[in-house]
């Protein structure tokens, strides 16, 4: 009788490989580790068997399980007042021994397809690292959010309006799929490439090798497996102090500490709402929550954001604040909200036409200019200036090897040893898979917009321009994101287009941003699993379907969580309304409905304009575009005498405080002193230990905070029980005059006047 056929898709069109004798085929022996990044060439290893079964029923089963956990999750505690963000980093720790269990106790027979002659095996064998990884893959789509949650978010809960569930499902699907596109386009430059390193994924594979390698510990000293696990369950028994019992040591101020009544004195010291002079924390998540784990991040990349960094809060923004630029005393030094010119806080509403949805002249008349603090005023031109500085740098240090790379692509050469690996054991993604998947979903894209009675305001015109800024800045972002960690946004570039060519609808306004922004963030995101793969040899077609099923079951999650919270939870998002004690407050999705206001309904014309106050910020996209100039002709100049101009990246260092806010300098001051002790300090004095533990190091510490973080909420917060009530039970750096103005006549709550 004949056998039925064994479904593998891993090597589907690929070449038909074997282990040797010894069961396990490698190519170390054969090949030269040529990868010209040295942190490349000691985290990755050359070696490869590609009989490893890759999507088999546990991928299926651990994975698509796993998504789906996080997607809801991450949905459910993301409307709650402290949010809870659970990371793929749990899953992959997890499913370890899950698919262990798996191998052990599932049968191996074959299970025959009715009416096919294709089979599947329960348990193909041990369960291997190829599994695990795209087990990972899968949770990592579950657990990135969905941007375009958030319009479904304001057009229910805070403008209070209805949105056909088919239209709101579309956008979430549509925004998340588009950049397979860009991703498809771009892969050569940006995956193949070996100076394409992307640096976040050495932690990955660190972690996969120690879970997975079999390791003989050396005297007097741990495997990285035993390091790991010593460093996860330090850090999960520490995180308990700065999550639950004493949680003020995550931001200490020393100078607020001292001087308790001085309102210059606390904008200078606080770590949390202002300049952090004299600041730190004892906390990992104070180190790595906003801007990642530095130890991650190349020594040079951390010197650009620090110099950055220390340029503007250190210097640009207190010459502005105590000269009184833009009136800037009438607010506090650092914030996010808007002002009236009075320095109160400003009423969005009055700006709206509850009748029309559009910009309400008179009530704009009444309420007057949106005024800002003086560091958000620079945080935008700054961000013009990242932006062209980006477009610039790339153009200029990187032009010549784009044109090299494309003519390499024609002539089909290969790169370094895993370039050459993947293409001899695998068979490439077909390229027009990318292309029938970018005009399908363009088209829906469009459908979206221009269907169900044009709720989303947003014209084809529209989806096609933010597809345009999409595919035309994926390139130079992700060489930037891809060398130094560091990813600028497009957030702001497409509210200022789409405010200036379509004002006055904040649905359009945010529904371009979520278009053109993160469709393209996404793509660099699809790079970078492809990455992943690409060094832990996982077949490219694996990669491409569990990329692909992951997305659209992550946002159909999402969409679904979210639109029954929505629909059950009376009140949500209105702390007003809601029952006292009640978490649904949302307050990330705060922000997001004052952002569509500011853009989507006043516009950039009334704000960056000949109509607004801060018209002047414009000519950072000029300062921007000339800065990296100096540096590239110093290098091409000098090239003996000054490499380290090369260095110096000015879209990272013009970028460097484009976190703040939400981020804050303890943050940064913590982030950059953890950094550069270790991946410039340990890396250049004890490049062995560097080598072995601390990618391992780093993942330890992701590990035990976001475990610690899930058992304190499920056990005791999810049920009120929030401490002893002592000093140390605030969740600040008890610097609440840091928030004051300091202009003669301002009042505001809990401020002296001046």
């Amino acid at each position: 009788m004949e056998e039925p056929r064994q479904i593998e898709l891993s090597h589907s069109g690929g070449r038909s490989t074997r282990p040797d004798g010894n069961g396990e085929r490698t190519d170390s022996a054969e090949e030269v580790d040529d990868c010209p990044i040295e942190e490349v060439r000691l985290t990755v290893p050359v070696t490869d068997d590609p009989a490893l079964p890759a999507l088999t029923f546990r991928t299926w089963f651990l994975g698509l399980v796993s998504c789906a956990l996080l997607a809801f999750s991450n949905q459910f505690f993301g409307y709650r007042q402290n949010p809870l963000y659970i990371s793929s980093l749990s899953v992959q720790i997890v499913v370890l021994p899950l698919g262990k269990l798996m191998a052990a106790f599932l049968p191996r027979k074959a299970v025959r397809i009715p009416g096919t002659r294709w089979s599947f095996s329960l348990n193909p064998g041990p369960f291997n690292l190829k599994e695990h990884v795209l087990i990972t893959i899968f949770a990592n789509t579950g657990s990135n959010s969905v941007y375009a949650v958030g319009i479904i978010t304001i057009v229910k809960a805070f403008y209070h309006r209805e949105i056909h569930p088919l239209a709101a499902m579309l956008l979430t699907q549509t925004t998340q799929l588009m950049g397979y596109g860009w991703a498809g386009l771009f892969r050569k430059f940006l995956v193949d490439s070996p100076y394409m390193w992307w640096p976040a994924n050495l932690v990955q594979v660190s972690l996969f090798r120690a879970l997975h390698e079999k390791e003989k510990r050396p005297k007097g000293g741990t495997t990285r497996l035993q390091f790991f696990l010593t460093v996860l369950i330090t850090s999960f028994a520490y995180y308990i102090v700065p999550n639950y019992l004493f949680p003020t040591i995550s931001t200490i101020s020393l100078v607020c500490l001292v001087w308790k009544n001085s309102v210059t004195a606390q904008q200078i010291g606080s770590g949390v709402y202002g300049l952090g002079v004299g600041s730190f924390g004892l906390d990992w998540a104070t180190v790595a929550g906003f801007l990642g784990t530095p130890l991650s991040t190349p020594a040079f990349a951390i010197m650009n954001i620090m110099a950055g960094f220390f340029l503007i809060v250190y210097v640009i923004v207190p010459i502005a604040y105590w000269t009184d630029a833009y009136g800037a005393k009438r607010f506090p030094i650092i914030s996010s909200h808007v002002f009236m010119a009075n320095g109160s806080r400003y009423d969005v509403n009055q700006v709206l036409d509850p009748a029309t949805f559009q910009f309400s002249q008179a009530g704009y008349d009444g309420a007057g200019q949106i005024n800002l603090s003086i560091f958000f005023a620079f945080t935008y031109g700054l961000s013009f200036a990242t932006l062209a500085a980006t477009l610039s740098h790339v153009a200029l240090f990187h032009g010549r090897s784009i044109w090299e790379q494309t003519k390499a692509t024609v002539r089909a050469q290969a790169g370094d040893v895993h370039t050459r690996m993947m293409k001899r054991n695998y068979a490439a993604v077909p390229q027009w898979w990318f292309q029938v998947m970018l005009v399908l979903v363009l088209g829906l894209s469009v459908f979206t917009c221009e269907g169900f009675g044009r709720q989303l305001q947003l014209p084809y015109w529209g989806v096609l321009l933010a597809a345009g800024l999409a595919f035309f800045f994926t390139l130079p972002i992700g060489i930037i994101t891809a060398t130094t960690n560091q990813q600028p946004g497009l957030n702001v570039v497409t509210e200022l287009i789409i405010g200036y060519l379509y004002p006055g609808r904040p649905l359009a306004n945010v529904a371009f941003k979520t278009y053109g922004y993160i469709s393209m963030s996404q793509a660099i995101m699809f790079l970078q699993d492809f990455k992943l793969g690409h060094y832990m040899k996982i077949p490219p077609r694996s990669m491409f379907i569990v990329q692909l099923v992951g997305t659209v079951l992550a946002s159909s999650v999402y969409f679904g969580t979210s639109w029954w919270l929505l629909e059950t939870v009376d009140h949500i998002c209105d702390p007003a309304k809601l029952p006292e004690g009640s978490p649904w407050t949302c307050p990330g999705d705060d922000v997001f409905f004052n952002a569509s206001i500011i853009w989507g309904v006043v516009g950039p014309l009334r704000m960056f304009g000949r109509l607004g106050l801060y018209s002047k910020m414009n000519y950072f996209f000029l300062a921007g575009a000339l800065a990296p100039v100096p540096f590239w002709a110093l290098s091409r100049a000098f090239p003996a005498t000054a490499p380290w101009a090369r260095l110096i990246n000015m879209p990272v260092l013009l970028g460097a405080t484009g976190m703040m806010p939400p981020a804050r300098s303890v943050n940064y001051l913590m982030w950059g002193a953890v950094g550069l002790t270790f991946n410039y300090v340990v890396y250049r004095r004890y490049k062995g230990w560097w080598a072995r533990h601390n990618y391992v190091l780093s993942a330890g510490l992701d590990a035990g905070v976001a475990f610690m973080g899930i058992v304190s909420y499920a056990v005791l917060q999810s049920r009120g029980v929030n401490g002893v009530d002592w000093w140390g039970l605030q969740v600040d750096d008890h610097c609440a005059l840091a928030r004051c103005p300091t202009a003669p006549g301002v009042s505001a709550p809990g401020c002296p006047v001046h």
